[in-house]
């Protein structure tokens, strides 16, 4: 943990025990959104750190829901597109599906086709991981319309789930419990 203001964000997270159901520790990453500061020094980091990368970002995917709150942020400040990934059913036009495992169920999630070109650069793009499902879920998704997966960025990793150890590229998080 850093000094450039990371401290005030990971004191802002609080662990929710049997959320959302027996046996699983919540982080919530909400209270983060109620301080402008705390807010701003998180997408700083996350943007610098985005600027670093030793290849350009063409694509930034966000994954339904909560990936949606930082990634049009984080796009339009490193010059680049944001595309959703969204849970089936709830995109228009013609889309890719897969479905995956959570630690606490299965789920289906959906991209567009046209979404992102072939050779694209992409960082898949959520609040959290824990298990890996969703985000392996999501770099499948890239990978069958073309896309380049160059990083998985997180905000929050819960190390000892291990899910970075089902991903195919390179993890970043700044917090990890």
């Amino acid at each position: 943990m850093s000094s450039d203001g990371l401290d005030r964000v990971r004191a802002l997270i609080p662990a929710i025990p049997d959320f959302p159901q027996p046996g699983i520790v919540f982080r919530d990453l909400f209270p983060v959104f109620r301080d402008p500061k705390a807010l701003e020094a998180l997408s700083a980091h996350l943007t610098t750190h985005l600027l670093n990368l030793p290849t350009d970002v063409d694509v930034i995917v966000g994954i339904d829901a909560r990936g949606f709150l930082l990634g049009p942020l984080l796009a339009a400040r490193v010059g680049a597109s944001f595309v959703p990934v969204r849970k089936r059913g709830k995109l228009p036009g013609d889309v890719v599906r897969t479905s995956y495992a959570k630690e606490y169920g299965v789920d289906e999630v959906e991209i567009q086709k046209d979404a992102i070109k072939a050779g694209q650069n992409v960082v898949v793009l959520d609040d959290l991981i824990a298990t890996g499902g969703s985000a392996k879920a999501a770099g499948e998704l890239v990978r069958m319309i073309g896309g380049n997966i160059i990083e998985y960025l997180f905000v929050i990793e819960l190390e000892a789930l291990a899910g970075r150890d089902v991903l195919d590229a390179p993890v970043y998080a700044p917090i990890v419990y």
